[in-house]
């Protein structure tokens, strides 16, 4: 995943993928326990607010949702569904992937061009 070469400072890439696991698996936690709330943007970006800097570790929205679409828990997946219904639109896979997304939890939404 694109997430997983965002490396540290004398990190491998082996301990980055599995700080990236570690950190959507307790996303998906707060998911589950109604912390951490997923919100769909006007376009399909996705959002998770109250996700805070310290419990992401650098991982971006975008990507959190690309590993719980594909290897995520059963809540996690049924609470993007739930955002999806109440939102009236659905994520957009390709807007996630060209990189709109939000740095406030889902209240403003933008995208950077090159």
């Amino acid at each position: 995943m694109p997430c997983d070469t965002r490396l540290k400072p004398k990190q491998t890439i082996q301990e980055r993928a599995a700080e990236v696991r570690t950190s959507v698996a307790r996303l998906e936690r707060l998911i589950a326990a109604g912390q951490v709330r997923v919100k769909v943007g006007p376009q399909g970006a996705v959002a998770f607010s109250a996700w805070g800097d310290n419990e992401r570790d650098g991982v971006t929205d975008a990507c959190a949702y690309r590993r719980i679409m594909s290897t995520g828990s059963a809540l996690a997946r049924a609470a993007i569904a739930r955002a999806e219904q109440l939102s009236g639109r659905t994520v957009d896979r390709q807007v996630v992937g060209q990189g709109a997304h939000s740095h406030d939890g889902g209240k403003t939404w933008h995208g950077h061009k090159s």
